[in-house]
């Protein structure tokens, strides 16, 4: 399988949404630029920031959609199709209310599983075979609490824990760039949850 050319963080913009939950694939994403010292740069055409960094000497796009989560499918179509890029060469990092707050999980294709930015890429798309990084929130236990809990601040002690799987999820990374998608999953789910 053909290695990663461009890596999507989904979450919404602005400040008010900075560090809730809804935004731990922006959080991926800003820690990746970050670790390489990039910086984002807004382009209308692709509706979103954008940066370029190399992992393992391989050129790769970042994108952070500027829509707000539930039209993230306007940009990252229009980033594959400006950069030329097939959906199964991208990572899509986002939040994810069925893993606990920390735990990371790598997938390619399946369902969106209620997830907004996941469901508008799928009706852009028609399809969801692309990689995906599924960045654990938890979950508030019952569903009526969903919409407060993904915009709300996740503690300190679950921000940290968060913080932790981005950064086993970064140790990886370079293994998914290069292609090898079963021996990235293999380390990063056998790796400490917490």
């Amino acid at each position: 399988m053909a290695g990663l050319k461009l890596i999507v963080g989904l979450g919404n913009p602005g400040a008010d949404y900075l560090r809730t939950r809804h935004n731990a694939g922006f959080w991926f994403v800003d820690a990746l630029a970050a670790g390489q010292g990039e910086r984002w740069s807004f382009d209308g055409k692709l509706h979103g920031e954008s940066c370029k960094v190399r992992i393992g000497g391989t050129p790769v796009w970042l994108l952070k959609p500027a829509t707000f989560m539930n039209k993230s499918g306007l940009a990252v179509a229009a980033a594959l199709r400006y950069y030329k890029i097939a959906p199964e060469e991208c990572l899509v990092a986002h939040d994810d209310l069925d893993l606990p707050a920390g735990a990371v999980r790598m997938k390619f294709d399946g369902g969106h599983g209620g997830q907004n930015g996941l469901r508008d890429l799928f009706a852009h798309l028609g399809h969801g075979k692309f990689h995906r990084l599924r960045v654990g929130i938890g979950h508030p236990g019952h569903r009526d609490k969903v919409t407060p809990w993904v915009l709300g601040r996740p503690s300190a002690q679950d921000e940290d824990a968060i913080l932790d799987g981005i950064a086993r999820a970064l140790d990886v990374l370079p293994l998914a760039v290069d292609g090898q998608f079963d021996k990235a999953m293999q380390q990063l789910h056998t790796s400490r949850d917490p």
